[in-house]
Parts: C-alpha cells; sequence; structure tokens
C-alpha cells in the first residue's frame, strides 16, 4: 500500500515550525480563533490580499512567504466562499491539499471557518479528504523529471477545538482510506507483477491479519465446483484461476451476511476476439471491481463494523491461446444453465455469473452488491461521472444512490425487464454471452441476473469509474478506488447492528 500521509490532531494553537494554513470566507471573514493567530501579523493578510485580489472565494488561495509576526516559515490562506453554505468537507480537504505547494509538506491546518471551528466529526472529514488526495503510486519511478515535485512524506497537524474526539472521528476514517488506497494499489499495478495468483496472495496478507477469514479457492477446488464458465474464460493463461473468500463475522452471530462479489480479470486481450492494440495497456485494470472489494473488507475489518459481510472475488487472466475457448463454445456454469459464447471479449459476465451463484447458493446473503468493469456502452451512456445501477430491489437501489450522493460516489439506475432477455437468448443454449451493440450495459445485466435468483441483488458496472478515472479533488491517480467508500456508507448507513 502507498505510504499514507502523517496526520495528527492538535489544539488550535500558532505553529513553530512549517507552514500555517487557515481558511477564509468571502470577503476575508475569518473565525474567532483565526482572527487571534493572525493578530500579531497586523494588517499584513488584508494589504497582501487587497493585492493579490484575494476575497476568500471558494477555492482560491493566498499564499504569503515568511509572514511578519509569525513563526511559519508561509502563512496559505484558503477561501471557502459564503459563510453558511453547506460543504462537503471531504472535498474541501482534498481540494486544499492540492492547492498547497510542494513546499507546505510539513504544515498545520487550522481546521475553523467563518462560522466557527469545526467538530470532530467534520474535522475527521476534512482528514479523509486530505489522505485520500495525498495519495500516490510512483514505486516503480527510478528518475523523476526535472520539472516533478521530489517524493516525500506528509505531515500535517490539523489544529482543532477538541483534537481528542476529532482523533476518535478520524479512527473509522482511516480505515476507509486505507481500504481506498489499497483498492488503487491493485489497480494501479502492472499485469506481470499483479496476475490471479498474486492478487490472491496479496489479499489474504492484508486481510487476515484485520481478522478477516480468508479462502483462496485455485482451479482444482473450483473444477470441484463446476465453476466452467469462469474457468473457460481462464483456460487459455498459463495463470491459475482463483477464487478469493473473505469473511468479516462482526455482526450478531448467525445473522445472514452481505455479499459484495467483484469482477477481477487481472488483464484482459479479450481472448480469441482479441481488442485493438491501441489502449490495450489499461486492461490491467479490468480488475478494480475485485479491488474494491476487496479494499470494502479492509475498511470494515479495519473499523470492527458490526456487519456480517463476505467478500468474493474471481480472479481470471483472459489471454489467446490453443487452449482458449472459442466463439460457439458452449459452457456450463455451476448454476447449471448452459450459455453460449458468441464473444470471447465479453467474459466479465461468465466469471461474475459463477461466483455470484456460488455467493447465493452458499452464504445465502441478506443481499448481493456487485461490481465490474463490464461495458464500454456504460461509458457511452454515463461518461465518467456515474456508474451504472441495475437492480432487482428498489429499497436497495435507493439506499445505493442516497450512499453515492454521500459520498460522491454517485450512480445512475438503468432499467431491467424482461423485454431484453430475448437479447441473450440463444438457438444453442439457455443463453448467449452477449446481446450486440444494442443496449449493451443493460443486456449485460440481464445476463447476471440469471445467477442471482431471489437474493435482492444490484450490479455496478464502473468501467467508467473504476480505471482511467476523471481526475478530482480527492484523486489524482489512474486507479480510484472507486467504490469502496459508497459501500462502507451503505453499510454504515443501513446494515450495522
Amino acid at each position: 500500500m502507498a505510504d499514507a500521509p502523517k496526520l495528527g490532531f492538535v489544539p488550535i494553537a500558532a505553529p513553530s515550525k512549517g507552514v500555517l494554513v487557515v481558511f477564509a470566507g468571502e470577503n476575508l471573514q475569518f473565525g474567532a480563533r483565526t482572527r487571534a493567530l493572525l493578530r500579531p501579523t497586523g494588517d499584513l493578510v488584508p494589504r497582501v490580499a487587497k493585492a493579490e485580489r484575494f476575497t476568500g472565494k471558494n477555492a482560491t488561495v493566498l499564499d504569503i512567504l515568511a509572514p511578519a509576526g509569525l513563526k511559519a516559515s508561509r502563512l496559505i490562506v484558503v477561501g471557502t466562499g459564503k459563510a453558511g453554505e453547506r460543504r462537503d468537507l471531504v472535498r474541501l480537504g482534498g481540494a486544499t491539499l492540492g492547492r498547497l505547494s510542494p513546499a507546505a509538506r510539513v504544515a498545520t491546518l487550522v481546521l475553523e471557518l467563518a462560522d466557527g471551528a469545526l467538530k470532530p466529526e467534520a474535522a475527521a472529514d476534512v482528514a479523509l479528504g486530505l489522505a485520500l488526495r495525498a495519495y500516490a503510486f510512483d514505486r516503480y519511478k527510478t528518475r523523476r523529471k526535472d520539472d516533478e515535485e521530489a517524493p516525500g512524506r506528509i505531515e500535517l497537524s490539523l489544529a482543532v477545538a477538541d483534537a481528542a474526539g476529532a482523533r476518535r472521528a478520524w479512527s473509522a476514517r482511516r480505515a476507509v482510506a486505507e481500504g481506498v488506497a489499497l483498492a488503487r494499489d491493485l489497480v494501479n499495478e502492472p499485469p506481470n507483477v499483479l496476475f490471479p495468483e498474486e492478487f490472491a496472495r496479496r489479499a489474504a496478507k492484508d486481510l487476515r491479519g484485520l481478522g478477516v477469514r480468508v479462502e483462496v479457492l485455485g482451479e482444482r477446488a473450483l473444477r470441484g465446483l463446476k465453476m466452467n464458465a469462469l474457468l473457460a474464460v481462464g483456460q487459455g493463461s498459463d495463470r491459475e484461476s482463483q477464487v478469493v473468500v473473505m469473511r468479516w463475522n462482526g455482526g450478531k452471530a448467525g445473522e445472514a451476511p452481505l455479499a459484495f462479489v467483484g469482477k477481477g480479470v487481472c488483464f484482459d486481450t479479450g481472448g480469441i476476439s482479441i481488442k485493438p492494440a491501441a489502449g490495450m495497456e489499461d486492461m490491467k485494470g479490468d480488475m478494480a471491481g475485485a479491488a474494491c472489494v476487496v479494499g470494502l473488507m479492509h475498511a470494515l475489518a479495519a473499523r470492527k463494523a458490526k456487519v456480517n459481510a463476505v467478500g468474493l472475488v474471481g480472479l481470471v487472466e483472459n489471454m489467446p491461446d490453443g487452449k482458449a475457448q472459442r466463439p460457439g463454445d458452449i459452457v456450463t456454469s455451476m448454476s447449471g444453465q448452459t450459455i453460449e459464447i458468441i464473444n470471447t471479449d465479453a467474459e466479465g459476465r461468465l466469471v461474475l455469473g459463477d461466483v455470484l451463484h456460488y455467493a447465493a447458493s452458499r452464504f445465502k446473503p441478506e443481499l448481493m452488491v456487485d461490481l465490474a468493469t463490464l461495458t464500454g456502452a456504460i461509458l457511452v451512456a454515463l461518461g465518467q461521472e456515474h456508474a451504472g445501477l441495475f437492480s432487482n430491489n428498489d429499497a436497495l437501489a435507493e439506499r445505493l444512490a442516497k450512499a453515492g450522493e454521500a459520498t460522491g460516489e454517485k450512480v445512475w439506475r438503468m432499467p431491467l425487464g424482461p423485454e431484453y432477455d430475448k437479447l441473450v437468448d440463444s438457438k444453442f443454449a439457455d443463453m448467449k454471452n452477449t446481446g450486440g451493440r444494442n443496449a449493451g450495459s443493460i443486456t449485460a445485466a440481464q445476463f447476471l441476473q440469471r445467477f442471482v435468483g431471489k437474493t435482492p441483488w444490484a450490479h455496478l458496472d464502473i468501467a467508467g469509474t473504476g480505471m482511467g478515472s476523471p481526475q478530482t479533488d480527492l484523486n489524482r491517480s489512474w486507479g480510484s478506488g472507486w467504490g469502496v467508500r459508497l459501500l462502507d456508507r451503505l453499510v454504515a448507513d443501513y446494515y450495522e447492528t
């Protein structure tokens, strides 16, 4: 996992070294404690602000070197806009770090807005944003260009009115930040380093130390379970396919778990239906759904979530080879349903179909949520602003939508219906693995629905959000770790005992 920034909570006081960061509302409005800290500077801040035309508008920055009257090496004033407006404090933390210069790696941030000091929960939200923005994946860089900032540990002291309370509130959010960073690391790793067996090894190593029970099922076990659809995807690779089962029992004994399932195609060439060469390197991220599930299980275990949860990931490589599956093949899934292979590049649904059936039949979960970089069609429909949400349960869909609004990991519900089934019906088998171009994301979800039975279920198509992800105030990484915060919030708001 990438090095996390060093974050600490301290009482509000003037720092003896480093950079001092304060927040100002429009018209240069400061909180009472901030005004007291700045009193030794006299009229320095308003004079410089006037010269720089800084008024405290949201997301603007005033940077003052060697401020007279303070021991700090520089004073940075971050604008937050109109006082009293509702703010996403997680995003405020990320945006603040993004606007600090590389020289501000050791800094004290006074967490007070114009209308008062932040309460412990709010201060911890800012810290979460700082941690998410600070993530960087540079372990394979041995040289840097002159204009690239040198790597270094970020040390931030967060000055708050209630330091002890903020530390308690931060504990759970730190677990989530660690889960996101773990998911990002997995997505960012190159495919020669992170193949199915290595993915399984890393998941087990990380999670067992947190009290998660981890089972790794190799191909012999998968053949015994008759997961033939999953195995067919990986049969062209020299790497052995795996299924990892991760169980966190933090709820009541015997209570049905929540199940989270992730697509883990560690590299996807498309198989015999091979993809174009341009951009194929991005297919190392075709396991972003599985990465999210591992990151989520880390977050739940690290914060001791009071819930029973099981995470399952199907890990394969989809490679062209003399042993690879072909268009026209028919495979029998673990559920007993037969599938005609039309296009070997529609492989993720084969993996998920077997794992969803296994999760439903073995664990009898209260609900199932799967995540997958499943279709390019979802990018056409939603771009990179929302993940596609498909569900057979209105209550679960509504809860996911609310969790998405709360975290900024937004979902948009797409339709399901029997009318789409005819597009995946096969002349030779129970179904075919692609319904063609029209309604591509919907028919993929319709395919998956055939493996969940009556279990409340939601499918999240994260092809636009999980890899090659938008650069935001909270994420500057190619792999976003999208979904960890969303699903952790879903659990925390609705399912913990």
